[in-house]
């Protein structure tokens, strides 16, 4: 029986997602458990498994934007056919350049109906068959979008046009597309586009030997740094990060999204950043013998787990910070969700814990610990990133001291952290060493004063300064 491959729904707020790379080739095999396509939202990258084994036939090819519960493939039985009425239309795999004698066969026209149908002639889909032609590739001429009988005709002429001159210019033919037409992923066209990396150069370790985004990471980080380029063409070495000076960084996906809510953030609100020194000796004491302690269980707590804990502490007695300014006018919010930055190579996430104020502290380091572990493995769901009263990020392990975080709207306010270092304090007239660190905090004017803003921050630092009131 035939087991259809849906668009999950990863949340309440999700409308579309993106069809970003399948890792199943159509027709290939899989097993239960296997990661069969990425998923891209606006927020999220996800990658989604097969519930069963079997053949898979695609049904929409990548990049294809659809909304949840779009049946996008089906894993197959062993000479089980597809649906009637349902056709496979895999994306075709090799580049084509725009006014080549195919490239309008290519153009992404066809319109997508339910469970993977296009928008096509009974005429038109036997002629298709028969020419075995991917109406995918087949632009619609007819009301809608609809491919006619036209289209599917005007497709074969255009594919005869090519074999023929394949067949009386084969030199032409081999020096365009090398040894072969390079079978590669749309996310490894890109990042090779953006690096300057040669697919041909690249051994794809995907199925069929197709050319993965690890593939291009992979020959891109073992590339030599010397050049044969004149010196004046020459790149620096790229150090710590994917991209160097050159390079264009295409706005979308999820850098588009924070783009947009960074600017919209700004442009809102009336922000004002303030700071704090908060002398860190006995959270380090603390955080020292609850990692001894919960050793065993795996459990190590985090400076920035005190931090989390100590911020839903504080706005129990300061809920001007916990709060949204709606049409009515600032609403208070009863629940308190802590929202934890998570740098990602893409941008940033922000998964949240909930109830952060009713959760002992060991339950925070578990939950803080799995969240960043699923954001970097692109398993997070919507509903993890949704919901957040207040943020708090930190950029400590980079050694900033200080700096000016944006609010992550609806919220009123964010919370940054940063290093903790060595610092000089002063007993009396003697000197004393101590442990310090500086938090930021950047709140909304329009909901909360500078006055009880700057309580709500004394409130976290007292908390931190005498941790053990973090346990109770």
């Amino acid at each position: 029986m035939s087991t259809a491959v849906l668009v999950p729904k990863l949340g309440m707020t999700m409308t579309e997602g993106t069809v970003a790379e399948w890792l199943i080739p159509d027709g290939g095999e899989i097993k239960q458990g296997e990661i069969l396509y990425r998923l891209e939202t606006e927020k999220i990258q996800f990658e989604v498994e097969a519930e069963v084994s079997g053949t898979i036939r695609q049904l929409v090819p990548e990049g294809a934007v659809l909304p949840p519960g779009t049946v996008v493939g089906y894993i197959l039985a062993t000479g089980e056919a597809l649906p009637e009425g349902v056709y496979a239309v895999a994306a075709p795999t090799t580049t084509v350049e725009a006014g080549s004698p195919n490239a309008a066969a290519t153009a992404p026209a066809a319109r997508l109906l339910e469970a993977g149908r296009i928008a096509s002639s009974p005429i038109a889909r036997r002629l298709a068959k028969e020419a075995g032609i991917l109406l995918v590739s087949v632009p619609g001429s007819g009301p809608g979008g609809r491919i006619i009988e036209a289209d599917v005709l005007a497709a074969q002429q255009r594919r005869s046009v090519e074999q023929v001159a394949s067949a009386r210019f084969p030199a032409t033919a081999a020096s365009a597309a090398g040894s072969g037409p390079v079978i590669a992923s749309p996310l490894a066209r890109r990042l090779a586009e953006q690096l300057g990396v040669d697919l041909s150069s690249v051994e794809g370790t995907g199925p069929g030997g197709r050319i993965t985004k690890e593939d291009v990471d992979s020959v891109a980080r073992d590339r030599p740094a010397a050049s044969t380029e004149p010196a004046a063409d020459r790149r620096p070495a790229k150090s710590g990060s994917q991209h160097a000076p050159g390079d264009v960084i295409p706005m979308r996906s999820m850098r588009k999204v924070i783009a947009e809510r960074m600017h919209a953030s700004l442009q809102q609100m009336a922000q004002l950043t303030m700071g704090i020194e908060v002398a860190m000796d006995e959270a380090s004491r603390l955080r020292a013998q609850l990692a001894e302690e919960w050793a065993d269980e795996g459990v190590k707590p985090s400076y920035t787990d005190l931090v989390i804990k100590a911020v839903a502490k504080a706005l129990l007695r300061h809920p001007l910070l916990n709060a949204r300014i709606t049409e009515a006018g600032i609403e208070l919010l009863a629940e308190v969700h802590a929202g934890m930055a998570v740098a990602l190579d893409g941008g940033l996430v922000v998964p949240v814990i909930r109830d952060a104020d009713r959760r002992p502290l060991k339950e925070i380091a578990v939950e803080s610990s799995r969240l960043a572990a699923a954001a970097r493995e692109n398993k997070l769901t919507l509903d993890e990133m949704s919901g957040g009263t207040i943020s708090i990020t930190s950029l400590g392990m980079y050694d900033v001291d200080f700096f000016t975080p944006i609010i992550n709207p609806p919220n009123v306010a964010i919370i940054g952290v940063g290093r903790i270092h060595d610092a000089t304090a002063w007993e009396a007239e003697r000197p004393v060493r101590r442990l310090q660190m500086t938090l930021s905090l950047t709140i909304d004017h329009r909901a909360v004063d500078g006055a009880p803003a700057a309580a709500f921050l004394r409130a976290v630092r007292d908390l931190l300064q005498a941790p053990y009131r973090l346990l109770v």
